[in-house]
């Protein structure tokens, strides 16, 4: 099941009704379950981002509709980067066409 991290920021809205994030952070989690995914973590974080978060979903346009969705409420914004696991990754890079390199 393919991999998302979820970089967020609360809106202003968001920040208003911060002591409602508990309950909207399950109904997130909820979300996704019942769309076939898995929120597998969710962080506070400093820096440029407020939260960040790691779930999986059967497809990229179910994890798509679960952002709208979250989107919709006016609480946060998102960007969203697809995560490949390191067999993936080294399976990808192991099929690149051209000229392969000895390891040194």
């Amino acid at each position: 099941m393919p991999t998302y991290i979820i970089l967020m920021n609360y809106t202003d809205k968001g920040v208003q009704d911060i002591r409602q994030g508990p309950q909207r952070l399950n109904a997130a989690k909820q979300s996704i379950q019942h769309a076939g995914g898995t929120l597998r973590a969710w962080y506070l974080t400093l820096g440029p981002y407020d939260i960040v978060a790691i779930a999986d979903a059967p497809t990229d346009e179910v994890l798509a509709a679960c952002l709208l969705n979250l989107a919709s409420f006016g609480n946060l914004r998102t960007t969203t980067m697809r995560a490949f696991a390191e067999g993936d990754a080294l399976a990808i890079i192991g099929a690149l066409p051209g000229k392969q390199t000895p390891a040194r």
